[in-house]
């Protein structure tokens, strides 16, 4: 197939150079999708249908086979060798069961090492002495040793998550899953799925994919590529608001908590609307030997019209001088004159009128308007007035204000302010689709921004609360949805682990109760336990590199996660015993398996063993308690296959006793 698109020749189909270049880029990308990928097989499954698909099954149709795999594959003559995972006629593979077989007599499943065909396994759905149970190369599939970025699940897509999967791209939608229930899989391949069923418009409005961190991005970056889907575009929040201006500074939790509350929205709302000044006295526009007047009144009422309509201020402002020329056309069809749209937008150019515009409505840079709620006291408090306490408004002011929008050492969330002044001067572009991972840890504000990327489209919403690592992080999805500007999204709960270990999970799950109450833990359906311990390290580092050896001698991939404070010391007695070690987002190989992973950046990743250094470091590293409790919740939640660890304080009270 790639052969084929290779060899095309375009130099007789095309009317000119430009729908030449347009094609090309369209060969190339074709080209590109196809590419092999190592170690990937093009099918991992099969169904045997008891009829052909689409007929009716009152002229006995014969049964008809079809092999699934990643991607659509055809042989010389056109003719389907494989159908893609996301086609109708695939949905069965993930949905059919004993109870239910949806017409299918047969589904058999691959078995690879290495790309080479090493199994198959089979399931009589319609066979009634065949009892159901779960198949064993899944179970393999899901339990294999990872190294390097995060893969496809598409052999392994549940009944519950298929449905996810397959949701229409109208509605939004909104995963709650605790760790290992493959959430974050679960919207990326909603995203293949939704460029599959509806290629075309999305090819015009876009898709996205925000994550929390640029670590998080690089381990997920190859899923969609592996599933042909090339043109997704991936961001942190972070990369969405920072294009005004630089972020070089970084703010208290307190300053950060109230920069982040949705009622700031109100008051930089309040804030642009006060450049707005009522006109003092009306215009004369002169045209040729005629004076035309528009007396103040009559500006007033145009600029209240335009005020009570509740538009951008950019629109606004630039539908004033329109207003006013027409304005100007009534009082000259009443002279008897006959002025047409031309006239009306000289009248609109008018240095009468230009003048009249720039100081009734005059221009706002969002950033300058930040900067002077943040420096200006006054200003702030003027527009804060019954949205913010006065405490509030103190901790948002800096000590020292910058002179200018270049040399201010503006912060992330400042960012976030900016661009929530800029949608209210001119309307943020939207997109198709946008996929919002780790949502849990976004503030108010945040969301505000990614949902107006969405205003036209539609979210995928992932996320666990009781991974919510920020001092603003969310406290339901209701209130999420809300800001995001998707009160209707429906709020799915994914239960079933398929990733930690049943021993690990059960420990880990003891902090639910402190950390998000109410919440359903995780039941691991694994029927490997995996390894877990718990074990007094009193020789400090020495015993966390003595314990990283012992874990290199597994296969698969390694992770020492440990309280920020404490990685400078550990890298440094890696260094010295000679054992090679990797930063977050930083690609896994078979030479090097062992990453060191700062805990505020283990959110996402998974590793097959995990080395945990000093819980109680992890939760003093936050600033309050359920902050903490939380971020050793994630760290506890990494592993795969085992997980050991270390302590040589007493263990947070929380965990209780391990025996």
């Amino acid at each position: 197939m790639r052969e084929d698109a290779q060899a095309l020749d375009i130099r007789d189909v095309t009317a000119n150079w430009v729908n030449a270049e347009v094609l090309q880029r369209q060969i190339d990308e074709r080209i590109k999708a196809l590419a092999d990928l190592s170690h990937t097989p093009l099918f991992f499954g099969r169904l045997d249908y008891l009829h052909a698909p689409g007929v009716d099954l009152a002229e006995g149709a014969e049964g008809e086979q079809f092999y699934i795999g990643r991607r659509h594959v055809h042989d010389a003559e056109g003719d389907p060798m494989v159908i893609d995972w996301r086609a109708p006629v695939s949905q069965p593979f993930y949905r059919a069961s004993k109870k239910d077989p949806m017409d299918v007599a047969l589904r058999r499943r691959f078995g690879y090492t290495g790309g080479e065909l090493t199994a198959y396994e089979d399931e009589n759905l319609t066979d009634p002495a065949e009892a159901e149970q779960t198949s064993k190369l899944l179970q393999q599939e899901i339990e294999r040793p990872r190294v390097g970025p995060m893969r496809d699940i598409v052999a392994t897509i549940q009944p519950e998550q298929d449905e996810i999967v397959r949701s229409g791209l109208a509605g939004s939608v909104c995963v709650q899953g605790g760790p290992g229930t493959g959430k974050t899989a679960v919207g990326l391949h909603r995203v293949a799925y939704l460029l599959y069923a509806h290629r075309e418009r999305l090819a015009r409005t876009g898709t996205l994919v925000i994550g929390p961190n640029k670590s998080f991005l690089h381990y997920i970056e190859q899923v969609l590529p592996a599933l042909g889907e090339l043109e997704v575009k991936q961001a942190t929040v972070d990369d969405l608001v920072g294009g005004p201006v630089e972020v070089r500074g970084a703010d208290e939790a307190a300053t950060a908590l109230v920069k982040g509350d949705a009622r700031m929205a109100e008051v930089l709302r309040r804030a642009l609307r006060s450049h707005i000044t009522p006109p003092a006295e009306g215009i004369v526009v002169v045209r040729g030997s005629r004076r035309w007047r528009v007396a103040s009144y009559e500006l007033e009422e145009i600029v209240g019209e335009l005020m009570a309509r509740d538009m951008r201020y950019g629109a606004a402002r630039e539908a004033l001088p329109q207003r006013i020329a027409h304005a100007v056309l009534v009082q000259m069809e009443r002279a008897g004159e006959a002025p047409d749209d031309r006239v009306q937008n000289a009248v609109a150019r008018n240095a009468a009128v230009k003048a009249a515009v720039k100081e009734i409505w005059p221009p706002v840079e969002p950033a300058k308007l930040v900067l002077r709620l943040l420096s200006d006291a006054d200003f702030l408090a003027e527009h804060a007035e019954g949205v913010l306490t006065e405490d509030e408004q103190k901790t948002l002011l800096w000590a020292k204000p910058a002179r200018s929008v270049k040399t201010a050492k503006w912060s992330a969330a400042d960012a976030v302010l900016i661009d929530e002044a800029a949608d209210l001067v001119e309307r943020t572009h939207s997109l198709g689709h946008v996929v919002l991972d780790e949502a849990q840890d976004l503030s108010p504000m945040q969301y505000r921004a990614v949902g107006r990327r969405a205003t036209t489209g539609s979210v995928t919403v992932l996320g666990d609360l009781a991974q919510g690592t920020t001092p603003w992080a969310t406290q339901s999805w209701d209130e999420a949805l809300s800001h995001l500007g998707k009160p209707e999204a429906v709020v799915e709960e994914l239960t079933a682990g398929f990733r930690v270990p049943t021993d690990v999970i059960t420990y880990a799950s003891r902090l639910l109760p402190y950390i998000a109450p109410g919440l359903t833990p995780v039941a691991s359906v694994r029927e490997n336990p995996g390894a877990f311990e718990v074990r007094q390290a009193p020789g400090g580092a020495a015993d966390v590199v003595a314990a990283c050896a012992q874990a290199l001698r597994n296969e698969g991939s390694i992770g020492l996660i440990a309280a920020d404070a404490r990685c400078a010391g550990l890298a440094a007695a890696l260094e010295e015993a000679g054992l090679a070690f990797l930063a977050p987002g930083e690609e896994t190989t078979a030479e090097a398996r062992l990453t060191l992973v700062p805990a505020s950046l283990a959110k996402g990743l998974e590793y097959d063993y995990v080395v945990l250094d000093e819980p109680a470091a992890v939760v003093d590293g936050e600033p309050d308690e359920r902050t903490g409790l939380r971020r050793l919740y994630v760290a506890l939640t990494r592993a795969v296959s085992g997980l050991l660890v270390l302590h040589g304080a007493p263990l947070p009270a929380e965990l209780g006793t391990f025996a």
